[in-house]
């Protein structure tokens, strides 16, 4: 099998897992594409607020194409309500964060230097909200084509070219998360040595990015 199907059947339990249903909105921020972003919990209401700064900060923009803008980003996965983004763009607006202008019936939000500023203080917050964004529609969008049974087009060097990953990377990250499985009952003692090893591991990821 390859291992985009392993990948996608580990990911969710095997053929018989299934989705537990939650809310979208609040949750855990970008920590993770774990059991809470499968569960529905993704983003939470100060993620939001920097995401759409970050939005704002590539131009301005009408509330809908907000919305549309985050959802092409996650590839459908994370697509917030009107009842989530509006109420944002009002507290932002009320903070100073952004301005607004009339755009016939339409309001159109623009960035305002105090979020500017907000978002230069919270610079690498966002850097990866954004990345975790586009890494979870990536995620979802390669689930979405193996529960499918698609075949798999592959680039020069054998990279998926849905999500640019190749198989040995892919492998690579199921064999970590199974390693961990195995030591869910570890002692403290061995939690600190699992932990040491996760610490220099993402240090040397983090090398590669500097």
């Amino acid at each position: 099998m390859h291992p985009f199907h392993v990948f996608a059947m580990s990911a969710h339990g095997g053929r018989g897992g299934g989705h537990a249903g939650g809310r979208h909105g609040g949750g855990h921020g970008a920590g993770g594409d774990g059991p809470d972003w499968r569960r529905g919990r993704k983003f939470s209401a100060d993620d939001l607020q920097l995401m759409i700064l970050a939005l704002l900060e590539e131009g301005p923009s009408h509330g809908y194409e907000l919305i549309k803008a985050l959802g092409a980003r996650s590839r459908g996965f994370y697509t917030p309500s009107p009842g989530m983004v509006y109420p944002t763009l009002t507290w932002l607006e009320e903070a100073g964060h952004a301005t607004v202008s009339q755009d016939g019936a339409r309001k159109h939000y623009h960035l305002a230097e105090p979020g500017r500023a907000h978002l230069q203080a919270n610079r690498e917050r966002v850097t990866l909200l954004m990345a975790q964004l586009a890494h979870v529609g990536r995620k979802m969008e390669w689930m979405r084509r193996a529960w499918a049974g698609q075949p798999i087009e592959t680039g020069s060097e054998g990279e998926d070219l849905a999500t640019g990953w190749l198989p040995e990377y892919v492998q690579a990250r199921m064999a970590l998360k199974q390693a961990l499985a195995r030591h869910a009952d570890a002692t403290p003692a061995r939690q600190r040595q699992l932990a040491a090893i996760l610490a220099r591991a993402a240090a040397e990821l983090d090398d590669l990015s500097s």
